[in-house]
């Protein structure tokens, strides 16, 4: 970016958001989840910082922390520098996105503004977040608060946006309990997913994964929960325990109420049966007409309409905390109250306490705000205030009787002062109720005194308690509980994570990562794998679409059923999305073709190779990246491995990369290479100085014997991931043996069928570089067909065709590479037609077909049929028996279900008598008939 360019005119707010993308995983961009913002500054290109009049002061004013950012300096108030010296608005944006969210809480740091090359004004900005929500609304109002600077908007008030940012920041925002266990999560490398938008959590991954919703846990009962909402139940399972509890009984109507009252004996207290956060209990009720007056506020809170009475136990408010079977925390509640100065009111005082910075609305920070209603205006009279009133100094002023901290009260810790035997107690009472995470609510005069002794009872036990009264006391020091409840999902030594092996390259993807899956899948583990042909969760095919992209792999790492993962990952889910998730244990790079250039700001093949190396970046220093040694762009990769490379060629011995794989493998590096030989071509294993032989090509299934390179190469890549994953090498090589290209395993790559004596090879092929491999194994297999054939010389019919959105000359490669292989090819289209004209993408395609024909390459004959399948049916009529037909297609399950029709109908008319075939097919070594 360069500073002080020169000014033009009046500045405008033209600064606006052209495009927006939410990173939730390692992107091109940065190692963490990332906003990125296409930013337009429309005539503010040519206006600076400093050139816009008193910009920089304003800005300062109202975000005075900006002092605090350290920009490209490397210092403290290193964006001032910048600022003063003129600096271009959409960093500034950044600065102040970033600002934004420290202002609600999320300590985001890292940001970074480039200029998108070749268009001048627009830029790239990108910035870390916490919460999506709260990262993206920060950008939105950035922008809105520059153009605001630039040209003061008479709607837009600054302190009123930032206000309403933050209360929409802290409903987005995890609770106090939450937040403390996701936090202890990360401090521990347990990763974790937030599966609503409330506190529903997923800590690890597939098998190993737990769910908590607050302070509930995958681990908690439900019948112990049930229990712990019946507080009538609850306290007589209780006292079947021999604990201690008060007196109660539960009733439907008031004067059930004041009967059972007068029988237990004044005073009393009144309580919903199911209720929660202290909602609806009445407290110290000396006569019947207290309690009915008490009775309809239990009853309004009571899901059931139950209400419990019971007898009012005097003594101080704690709350046990227990956690898998153990005290963790105590703290002492203290009801919502202030404390008289001889000057201010109650209602006065009111204001100066809810003035904390630490009070909020509900649970959102780690104090309540005292609410002023009709319960307390009653508690006042009764203490002999009203809010007017000024009470006398150090006097306090209880404004509720309850003791919950949602209703405005504070915590005191006394986690280290309590007797052995309440402890004991308020251990067995979770027992009893069966909850690994309980609240044991205590009443007594002194928790340092044995309860029986002094006199007190357990009033309650709740499920799912609130931490924020032990993480955040008020007086004392906090109780980090964070730790067992994270011990307890979690053991010492636990695994939390799944081995993840992620998948890339321009060719080879899918059947890569299907070779894979079929090596771990022999090996007994559960394997969950994406792919452009959906995610299969331990060989069923449950969700059917392109799953190449991020959404897919937070699926697997979801699904409860998965041991092992195997991610095929393309370059449009890394743009649009990052990778999803955090880290791969293994990354495999196949290649890097020209293919896809030109979409998405990617127009060379090493800004194509940088989106790829997102996923070697994403190898931790204990992991493995698989790199593709023959390939110069891959080959690159190695610089950008945290963790260990392991390279796989097909490299002949004495050549500069083999040379380079020996020297590695000799510094004890690993590798999978070709040793080729009379016999066939072996693939080896090297480990250190070790070289272990693995396979003959030509025994594995999906080679063809041998002729279908491709996919050798992606049998090494596959035997490497492995190797590196783990794997046994007799697992390894039992995997690729037993791997085939046949539908059930591979559907559309590669798949061999033959439809009344014809042999029909069905693959995905979309571009040149991968049609040149494809021409490759149709030579070979050419060649053997030719040699077995009765008929002469069969002839070779290709179906052709790619994706729209390629460029031109991309495309017409395709069909100049095509016609060097194929005798007739047929050019049809996708159904998705990606931004082109129905048939503009099929005639450069035979431009290009044609092109290579005027150079005398194989093809003789072009056709265009655009539909998928007529064009199917069009090259299976214009063939014969003895004929190889390649299809390369786009709908392979319709493709398949076609070719199935067409050799029922072909075995149908045999039986008839109907040869089949196309009588007036030219073959290209016979001359036509001039009347043809």
């Amino acid at each position: 970016m360069t500073d002080n360019a020169p000014t033009q005119g009046i500045p405008s707010p033209d600064l606006k958001i052209i495009e927006t993308r939410v990173y939730r995983g390692p992107n091109v961009w940065s190692y963490e989840p990332a906003i990125h913002l296409v930013v337009d500054l429309g005539s503010l290109e040519n206006f600076p910082s400093n050139a816009i009049p008193g910009f920089s002061e304003q800005l300062l004013e109202l975000l005075p922390r900006l002092d605090q950012h350290h920009c490209s300096r490397g210092r403290r108030g290193g964006f001032i520098e910048r600022l003063h010296e003129g600096t271009w608005l959409g960093h500034i944006a950044e600065h102040v996105a970033l600002q934004l969210q420290q202002e609600a809480g999320h300590d985001m740091r890292r940001g970074k503004t480039r200029q998108v090359k070749g268009i001048p004004g627009r830029y790239n900005i990108t910035y870390s977040y916490a919460d999506e929500f709260v990262g993206l609304s920060a950008g939105e109002l950035a922008v809105r608060f520059v153009n605001h600077l630039v040209q003061p908007d008479p709607e837009f008030d600054f302190t009123t946006e930032l206000e309403k940012y933050i209360k929409q920041a802290e409903r987005a925002a995890f609770g106090p309990s939450t937040q403390a266990i996701v936090d202890e999560a990360v401090s521990r490398d347990i990763p974790w997913i937030r599966l609503n938008k409330a506190s529903l959590v997923q800590l690890g991954q597939g098998v190993h994964a737990k769910r908590i919703r607050a302070t509930m846990t995958s681990e908690t009962g439900s019948i112990a929960v049930d229990i712990a909402s019946d507080k009538d139940l609850t306290t007589r399972l209780l006292a079947s325990a021999g604990l201690p509890v008060p007196r109660s009984e539960s009733v439907r109507t008031v004067e059930e109420a004041v009967t059972v009252a007068g029988k237990i004996g004044y005073p009393v207290v009144c309580k919903p049966l199911d209720g929660n956060h202290g909602r609806g209990v009445c407290l110290n009720l000396q006569d019947a007409d207290a309690v009915r007056k008490a009775f309809p506020v239990a009853a309004e809170q009571s899901r059931r309409g139950w209400v419990i009475v019971e007898n009012f136990v005097t003594g101080k408010d704690y709350r046990c905390l227990i956690i898998n079977g153990r005290m963790e925390a105590i703290a002492e509640r203290v009801p919502a109250h202030v404390v008289g100065d001889g000057v201010h009111t109650v209602a006065e005082l009111v204001e100066i306490t809810n003035a904390d910075p630490r009070r909020g609305v509900g649970h959102e920070k780690i104090l309540t705000r005292i609410t002023i209603n009709n319960a307390a205006r009653e508690l006042l009279r009764g203490q002999g205030f009203e809010l007017d009133d000024v009470p006398p100094e150090d006097t306090m002023v209880k404004l509720t009787l309850t003791g919950n901290m949602s209703t405005g009260g504070i915590s005191i810790d006394r986690t280290f002062e309590a007797h052995p035997e309440n402890v004991e107690i308020a251990e067995e009472a979770a027992r009893m109720i069966g909850l690994d995470i309980a609240g044991i609510d205590f009443i007594c005069p002194d928790i340092t005194q044995p309860v029986r002794e002094t006199g007190g009872a357990i009033c309650e036990v709740n499920a799912a308690p609130g931490f924020r009264m032990h993480t955040n006391p008020t007086v004392g020091e906090p109780q980090y509980i964070a730790k067992p409840v994270v011990d307890m999902l979690f053991p010492p030594g636990a695994t939390s994570r799944i081995p993840i092996v992620a998948v890339t390259g321009t060719n080879g993807k899918t059947t890569t990562s299907r070779m894979i899956s079929h090596v771990f899948k022999g090996m007994g583990r559960k394997v969950g794998m994406t792919s452009t042909d959906g995610i299969v969760i331990d060989e069923r095919l449950v969700i059917r679409a392109d799953a190449s992209g991020p959404k897919s792999a937070r699926m697997v790492l979801q699904n409860p059923r998965v041991d092992f993962a195997v991610f095929e990952v393309a370059r449009g889910g890394i743009l649009r999305e990052g990778l999803g998730y955090e880290r791969n244990d293994v990354a495999v790079v196949l290649n890097i073709q020209p293919d896809h250039l030109g979409l998405r700001g990617v127009d060379t093949l090493e800004q194509l190779a940088d989106v790829k190396a997102v996923l070697v970046e994403a190898v931790p220093r204990t992991g493995y990246a698989v790199l593709n040694a023959d390939d110069p762009l891959v080959r690159k990769m190695r610089r950008k491995c945290s963790g260990q490379v392991v390279w796989f060629s097909m490299a002949e011995p004495g050549s500069e990369v083999r040379d380079y794989i020996e020297g590695h493998c000799r510094r004890g590096g690993r590798a999978v290479v070709l040793e080729r030989s009379e016999l066939g071509d072996m693939i080896v294993v090297k480990h250190g100085r070790r070289s272990m032989q693995l396979a003959w090509t030509h025994l594995l299934p999906a080679t063809f014997g041998g002729r279908a390179m491709m996919n050798v190469q992606n049998a090494m890549a596959a035997a490497a991931a492995a190797f590196a994953a783990g794997a046994p090498l007799h697992d390894i090589r039992q995997g690729l043996r037993t791997f085939n290209t046949s539908y059930y395993l591979s559907p559309g790559r590669l798949n061999e069928i033959d439809v009344d004596g014809r042999t029909v090879i069905v693959d995905y092929c979309h571009n040149a570089p991968a049609m040149r491999m494809l021409g490759d194994f149709v030579d070979r297999l050419g060649e053997s067909l030719h040699a077995s054939s009765e008929l002469g010389r069969p002839s070779r019919i290709g179906v052709v065709a790619t994706a729209g959105d390629r460029r031109d000359d991309d495309i017409r490669e395709l069909g100049e590479v095509a016609a060097k292989h194929f005798d007739v090819v047929v050019v049809r289209e996708d159904a998705r037609l990606r931004g082109r004209k129905r048939g503009e993408s099929a005639a450069l395609v035979e431009a290009g077909v044609r092109a290579a024909m005027e150079n005398s390459a194989r093809c003789r004959q072009v056709d265009i049929v655009l539909d998928e399948l007529t064009a199917i049916r069009h090259a299976l009529a214009r063939s014969n028996r003895g004929d190889l037909v390649v299809l390369c297609v786009d709908q392979h399950r319709t493709v398949l279900a076609e070719l199935e029709s067409v050799s029922h109908l072909a075995q149908a008319g045999a039986r008839s008598g109907d040869e089949g075939g196309d009588p007036d097919f030219v073959q290209p070594d016979e001359e036509a008939d001039p009347a043809e």
